[in-house]
């Protein structure tokens, strides 16, 4: 294993101190428990946002702290949920009154530790509510869900829903926001090779040199199937068809694409693959109206890449396009 760290069991520590040097214009980092909280704190009166995930999905979630997207995000080990304590914590921080929205990804332990801080929060007077993001169409269950996962389509929920916090919706309009994205967002993903968690020293999954995994999770969790190596073409129309199909019928639509990489794959193979997934949605007479391309929602250092595709209404466009000012994402 060769990978920029010094001592395995302080990753986490030592990368969000890093963090918080690098971007301390936008953000402030806790400490036990750890969570990164918006510069300034929550507007007075304004939804307070909040999700988190185990780390080594970065920028997922502290990338995405700051203007028009989340107040705080809580990260935990390494493709370990959050504490109960620190979920709790996060949520006082970024509550002004006006009550919190949970972003939660569907892996059973994030559900989990997010349902005991929201006990938490809630006995000391917070008002709750969680919105749980389960984008992912290439299985039901895994070995970390009940249903269907949520991966990069999280960006989404998150970029949106902090849209409408920002413009001074009430708590219960933002979670109907989320909601409707969760509703009508899709992902898919393949592996060309897997990531190494620090602590273990061996990559999460074996991969012969002439083989790929169709349908995986971001922590390496099995897909739906593995398959021998081919082109960007062929392997970007195994995840862009399933997405499709189950979006239904888009004719005449206007959709976001987001062509994200799992953390080791390079920009210009992103765009390959971005060129033949927009190929296949305009085939089905949709519009790509918005896009987005990069390394968002990643899985340490796996090679590979994600489709993800949003069907937009004018009210969801405008919310994408309104400003965001975060350490992964702005405009």
């Amino acid at each position: 294993m060769k990978k920029l760290i010094n001592d395995p069991s302080r990753v986490v520590e030592e990368s969000l101190q890093g963090f918080g040097w690098a971007h301390d214009d936008l953000v402030v980092v806790h400490t036990d428990p750890a969570y990164v909280l918006r510069l300034g704190g929550t507007v007075p009166g304004k939804v307070g946002l909040v999700s988190g995930g185990g780390s080594g999905h970065e920028p997922l979630h502290t990338g995405f702290v700051g203007l028009g997207m989340l107040d705080a995000a809580v990260p935990g080990a390494v493709f370990t949920s959050p504490t109960p304590d620190a979920i709790a914590a996060a949520t006082a921080a970024v509550d002004s009154g006006a009550g919190v929205l949970h972003i939660v990804k569907n892996y059973t332990g994030d559900l989990l530790n997010f349902e005991t801080g929201t006990e938490l929060a809630e006995a000391d007077g917070t008002i709750v509510r969680t919105v749980v993001v389960d984008d992912d169409v290439a299985v039901e269950d895994s070995s970390f869900t009940a249903g269907r996962r949520g991966v990069a389509g999280t960006l989404v929920v998150e970029k949106i829903a902090g849209a409408a916090a920002e413009r001074g919706d009430d708590l219960a309009s933002v979670a109907a926001i989320a909601e409707r994205v969760v509703a009508n967002v899709r992902s898919m993903g393949a592996a060309l090779a897997a990531g190494t968690v620090p602590h273990a020293g061996v990559p999460g999954f074996d991969l012969t040199a002439d083989e790929i995994e169709i349908g995986i999770g971001i922590h390496g969790e099995p897909g739906r199937r593995r398959i021998p190596m081919a082109p960007a073409d062929q392997i970007t129309e195994l995840l862009t068809t399933p997405v499709l199909d189950d979006l239904g019928p888009l004719g005449g639509e206007q959709v976001l694409l987001l062509v994200n990489g799992m953390g080791g794959t390079p920009v210009a193979e992103l765009y390959i693959v971005y060129r033949k997934a927009r190929h296949l949605i305009e085939a089905r007479g949709a519009l790509v109206a918005r896009s987005l391309v990069g390394s968002y929602v990643t899985s340490l250092e796996m090679q590979g890449a994600s489709i993800t595709v949003l069907r937009l209404d004018p009210e969801l466009m405008a919310l994408w396009d309104a400003p965001v000012h975060t350490a992964a994402l702005r405009w």
